[in-house]
């Protein structure tokens, strides 16, 4: 047997009141409340996608974990590498040469960062060969002094596959004349595009071998890069690392390379539900006015209540259902409609374009051309939960309110 305040709150949310605007403010308190939770988790999602999109996409080019030793040179790569994958952690690693230098063709000239890599070794740690435009990552052979360059770094110069490009070292030649820069004629052989513009416009890539003697490095590298089975544990495994490894070197994981950038993604996700959530508190105030207009609808019936012996606590758990019925009903049509659009945003989205004959992400303008969506259910409990609690905040001063009329006041003049 249900409790008489339960009965009760039920039978004045479904009954057909004789004040129709507050059922109107009812319906509309509950359009504003699933509104609210749906557009929060489209958002969220759309937040998340984009995040893992560019995570993704940063560390196509960046590694999970770096390590150089002193002085930025590493002369024993393989040996470190055989410690490194002792850890359960760790699924791949490869050497790097990293250097700075200018590319010149004719006239042009641009800097760019040069990384020297084993074409066969560095898809354990990076995705280059699935995103060369032009040319394969495995055209890079040691001696040969082939070179591929980002799109955009391609286009300023100005150069295709086949062309040549004069790559200026830093590090000098002294000659009786005094210092000349170390110049080294490189022949296009690729052309990459990640997705991200400072890689595209600044990245440049050869054979190990070859930046080797480019950097006069002899044997040496300038570090090792590590690929984990999670990328949300380098931080943890960066520590294991740094106390098994024999020797003195620099350990860096990408949460410390790329720790401003997230940081401000993070940053925009909370104030986006902080934003959002003011519409589910617009709805939730809502409730409030539904609430006063059903008390003050309703108080000859609160009168009789309380006449009948009912405890002004079973008034107020009265209205507080009424009310809390209607957030939870707003806060299931909306968890429902919000988890089905952004399961399918990526079809959704493309019926929206052609619907308005406008194209919202255009591929020439946006290096992402497609809404990404990830759902995380986390996110969607929590919504929902936040929603709930508005609702049933809104509901305490009205409940308050009917609990405490008088009923000689409200029989008086009935």
């Amino acid at each position: 047997m249900l409790p008489y305040e339960l009965r009760i709150g039920l039978r004045y949310t479904r009954a057909k009141r004789r004040n129709h605007f507050i059922s109107f403010i009812s319906v509309i308190s509950m359009a504003g409340i699933a509104l609210g939770v749906m557009a929060l988790i489209v958002v969220m999602s759309v937040m998340n996608g984009f995040q893992e999109e560019l995570r993704a996409r940063i560390l196509g080019v960046a590694s999970h974990l770096e390590i150089s030793g002193p002085a930025g040179r590493l002369a024993d790569w393989p040996g470190l590498a055989a410690q490194v994958a002792r850890h359960p952690e760790v699924r791949g690693s490869a050497p790097y040469v990293s250097g700075q230098a200018l590319l010149v063709v004719g006239s042009e000239t641009k800097g760019a960062l040069v990384r020297g890599l084993l074409p066969q070794e560095e898809g354990k740690v990076a995705e280059f060969a699935g995103h060369m435009q032009a040319g394969r990552l495995d055209s890079l052979r040691p001696g040969e002094f082939n070179i591929a360059l980002g799109n955009d770094l391609a286009r300023a110069l100005g150069v295709f596959p086949g062309d040549k490009v004069a790559v200026i070292a830093p590090q000098g030649v002294v000659t009786p004349a005094g210092m000349l820069p170390r110049i080294k004629q490189f022949t296009v052989s690729g052309i990459f595009q990640m997705g991200m513009f400072e890689y595209d416009a600044g990245l440049a890539l050869m054979h190990l071998e070859d930046a080797q003697k480019l950097y006069r490095l002899g044997g040496e590298v300038s570090g090792l890069r590590v690929k984990l089975a999670d990328l949300e544990r380098a931080p943890r495994v960066l520590r294991d690392l740094a106390g098994s490894l024999e020797g003195d070197y620099y350990l860096s994981d990408w949460t410390m390379r790329h720790t401003s950038f997230f940081q401000a993604v993070q940053i925009e996700k909370r104030m986006m539900f902080i934003i959002l959530t003011l519409i589910v508190a617009v709805a939730a105030f809502n409730i409030i006015s539904t609430l006063v207009m059903a008390v003050t609808d309703k108080q000859s019936d609160i009168a009789i209540l309380r006449t009948l012996g009912a405890h002004p606590g079973s008034i107020m758990a009265i209205f507080m259902v009424q009310g809390s019925l209607i957030g939870v009903f707003g806060t299931l049509a909306g968890l429902v409609s919000g988890v089905l659009l952004a399961l399918n945003l990526e079809t959704v989205v493309p019926w929206i374009e052609r619907a308005v004959g406008l194209d919202l992400f255009p591929a020439d303008v946006y290096y992402i051309s497609d809404l990404p969506s990830k759902l995380n259910w986390p996110d969607v409990w929590t919504i929902g939960g936040v929603a709930l609690l508005l609702s049933f905040l809104a509901t305490l001063y009205p409940s308050w309110r009917a609990a405490h009329i008088q009923p000689a006041e409200a029989l008086r003049y009935e």
